[in-house]
């Protein structure tokens, strides 16, 4: 079992930049491949960025590439977002999840979800 307890939300401005994190309480966090999701007011939850084990590989929602960083470090348990160049669109709550298999991009492969917090990028 995993539990990821995200943190770092809040209210910015347009232009402005935030960190998400997200840690996680499992004995071998290497183990999985972490990903940033999220859902926007009457939206679908979409995919943000996602990380491999080790940090080598990562992927990248268009919407998102250029501005948003996703990493992590294994000896602390904790998975990063952190976002730069904040546009109101980016408006949603943030979910970190765990994969126990290889690095992907597809929801349904993620087995672990936090809570989610919440980012609001005013205009």
């Amino acid at each position: 079992q995993v539990q990821l307890v995200e943190s770092g939300g809040g209210l910015v401005q347009a232009g402005g930049s935030l960190r998400l994190s997200c840690t996680a309480s499992v004995r071998t966090f290497s183990d999985y491949a972490m990903g940033w999701f999220r859902r926007a007011p009457g939206k679908e939850r979409e995919f943000v960025a996602a990380i491999n084990w080790n940090g080598v590989t990562t992927y990248y929602a268009d919407s998102v590439k250029g501005r948003f960083t996703i990493s992590r470090d294994n000896a602390k348990n904790t998975v990063y977002l952190q976002m730069n160049s904040l546009e109101p669109d980016d408006t949603a709550v943030y979910y970190c999840a765990a994969d126990g298999g290889v690095v992907t991009t597809v929801m349904r492969a993620y087995d672990y979800w936090g809570q989610g917090t919440q980012v609001t990028v005013s205009s």
